[in-house]
């Protein structure tokens, strides 16, 4: 699909890439792995031919398509939600509008002999072909499907792009892509604006993908399940691992343990090359020997090793005094922002020790509560009450709105150190990947993932016996979440924390506060026990949103579409009908008749899921039934065309 030969890339007057090479077959699904810097999106540029200064080549082979999700956005004002998702659709569009100027032209033209009419009568077969080998008369379906699965809601398909945050475009964004079906896709950070669900579907479309698939992705769960082979990126070159990621992680070790041991035995040769060269140099006899030796010295291909053990990082979050038994009370609490309710009713209470995730779609209010315990927000209505010696530390999501932007790293750490800490800031910041000059950089020039490491340093620095986390592990690496898990894991306060991320959440919270259509459940169980309630439940509600839709068309006045050709050349000027296309409309109307039964048997299934849980075996019925409703669907259109034909 791609071969990729000898690549290398100068960034910054060094080598980003150095004489790299593989081949991305069809069906791979390729995930990227290394440090923040190592070169992950860089790699996805160049493939994508957004960079193309480079050395060496990279050959596609054939007209393949390739999709690339960008993190820049460039929406046309004033489309829907649905409108701007069918612009997916470039090529179908333009050969729809085609169709319709032939069908104009058929049904307008009366010189049927001529050899211009028999040119318009093959090239509307040839697009009605082209149109069925792209599938485009289920486009509707699709695109209900994706963004469905993206948490889109029906009553929000007609509403205009511009209500939405950049978040919710990005989805758009993402759905446009997916809709596309190229041959290789491009995907960069994908889940960074997804909630838990819409990751889990977006997990599932992804397995189930036709074609290649490269990404980059920070949350291991998403990598393991989507990815067949890993790119490790280290050292100016690319480890291939014909594996998912958790293999790799296994795989990785025993490489790192051979080149350990590999690296002990190159540390004592260059050793005792070193001590015979410092013997011999000044030896008149033996000058030359010490010379070759030297040479000999400076082509050895030093091996270095990555150090990812992050159980050597003895970071602890510094608990303050015991604070009492309730650390907060909420009654009747709620907030608005203008017309917009974002939660109201909400009850709750959070005892000493409490490990609570709180999770729902963007935009429940996950981070609007967040910031009301922490007093950020004053103007809500209901009542929550403070706990005895309650201490709070908080990280906001935005790092931008809290630190000072003319600030140094150094000089933001120190002022949050108290007396006992500030001995340990540069120590600390260097545990956080700020070593030597990075400590001098002002804070406003800093990336997202270098801002989340600087807030979670400085959190560090005061003793807090109760922290609320907002999305802690944007932008950080893989490496740099588990060490911040393995501190949280060892914070004895009360936590609450919002993530999207299931691997970060296991193991470290045993309540959920789901935020779901303007109020808040309280769950008890972790979030495995969790994400197998919200799956059955995700089914129903998917369910529900398709009758929405389904009695939202109906509720529309059916519209006569034009017929492909005049009823005259049904016939033709001969008013004759053949044997063949008697037998292909009998076909057609036992078609429509198995149509009409199936779409009744799937309505019966999709109100049944309405009200109650669906077995495995009454998921498979429906499953079955829709892929014969499918087919169905296709042998109609099929059996149109040629009628037409």
């Amino acid at each position: 699909m791609i071969s990729v030969q000898g690549l290398g890339l100068h960034h910054s007057g060094n080598y980003l890439f150095q004489n790299v090479s593989f081949t991305i077959k069809k069906d791979d699904k390729i995930g990227l792995v290394g440090k923040n810097g190592a070169g992950k999106s860089t790699l996805l540029k160049m493939l994508s031919g957004e960079i193309n200064f480079y050395e060496g080549s990279i050959v596609p082979e054939g007209n393949i398509t390739i999709g690339f999700l960008k993190q820049d956005l460039d929406f046309v004002k004033g489309r829907t939600v649905w409108n701007e998702t069918l612009q997916a659709f470039e090529q179908i569009n333009a050969m729809k509008h085609e169709l319709d100027e032939v069908n104009h032209q058929l049904a307008t033209r009366t010189d049927y002999e001529s050899d211009a009419y028999e040119n318009l009568i093959h090239r509307m077969t040839e697009l009605n072909d082209l149109l069925m080998h792209h599938d485009a008369y289920n486009l509707e379906g699709d695109v209900e499907k994706v963004l469905l699965g993206l948490g889109f809601k029906a009553d929000d398909f007609h509403k205009i792009t511009d209500e939405f945050s950049g978040g919710w475009r990005m989805r758009i964004e993402l759905a446009k892509l997916l809709l596309q079906k190229n041959d290789l896709m491009l995907l960069d950070e994908p889940t960074n604006h997804l909630d838990m669900e819409s990751i889990i579907w977006l997990e599932d479309f992804l397995k189930d993908y036709p074609g290649s698939i490269v990404l980059v992705s920070h949350d291991k769960q998403f990598m393991t399940s989507v990815c067949n082979r890993t790119f490790d990126i280290n050292n100016k070159k690319i480890d291939d691992y014909k594996a998912n990621y958790s293999k790799y992680l296994e795989l990785s070790k025993e490489r790192k343990e051979k080149l350990t041991q590999a690296k002990k035995n190159q540390d004592a040769e260059i050793k005792q090359m070193e001590d015979n060269i410092n013997r011999f140099r000044a030896s008149a006899t033996k000058a030359s020997f010490a010379q070759s030796l030297i040479k000999k010295l400076e082509k050895i291909e030093r091996i270095e090793i990555d150090n990812d053990d992050v159980s050597k990082f003895n970071i602890r979050f510094v608990q303050s005094v015991v604070p009492g038994k309730v650390i907060f009370e909420a009654k009747n609490l709620g907030k608005s922002y203008g017309k917009k309710q974002v939660f109201d009713k909400v009850d709750f209470f959070v005892e000493r020790g409490a490990r609570i995730a709180l999770l729902g779609q963007n935009g429940q209010g996950k981070t609007t509560l967040a910031k009301i315990l922490a007093g950020e927000i004053k103007d809500y209505f209901g009542e929550w009450n403070l706990g005895h010696n309650v201490n709070i530390g908080y990280f906001a999501q935005n790092q931008e709105e809290v630190l000072s932007p003319n600030k140094t790293v150094l000089e933001e750490a120190e002022d949050a150190a108290t007396e006992e800490t500030r001995p340990r800031v540069r120590d600390l910041l260097g545990s956080f990947l700020f070593q030597g000059d990075d400590v001098t950089k002002k804070t406003r020039v800093l990336s997202g993932g270098e801002r989340n490491r600087l807030a979670l340093c400085k959190l560090l620095l005061r003793p807090f016996n109760t922290l609320i986390m907002d999305e802690p592990t944007n932008h950080l690496d893989i490496q740099s979440k588990e060490i911040i898990k393995l501190a949280l894991q060892k914070f004895e306060g009360t936590l609450i924390v919002i993530s999207h991320d299931r691997e970060f959440l296991q193991g470290l919270c045993d309540k959920i506060f789901e935020f779901r259509d303007g109020r808040m459940k309280e769950f008890l169980g972790d979030i495995n026990e969790y994400l197998e309630f919200r799956q059955k439940e995700s089914i129903r509600e998917i369910s529900a949103e398709k009758s929405k839709l389904s009695e939202m068309r109906n509720e529309v006045p059916a519209v006569e579409e034009k017929p492909i050709i005049r009823e005259e050349m049904k016939s033709g000027p001969k008013q004759f009908q053949s044997k063949e296309q008697k037998n292909i409309q009998n076909r057609i109307k036992k078609v429509e008749e198995k149509i009409s039964t199936l779409e009744i048997e799937i309505e019966k299934f999709e109100t049944s899921f309405a009200h109650e849980n669906p077995s495995e075996e009454t998921l498979e019925k429906y499953n079955s039934k829709k892929e014969e409703l499918d087919l169905a669907l296709q042998e109609w259109e099929y059996l149109g065309s040629q009628l037409e034909a």
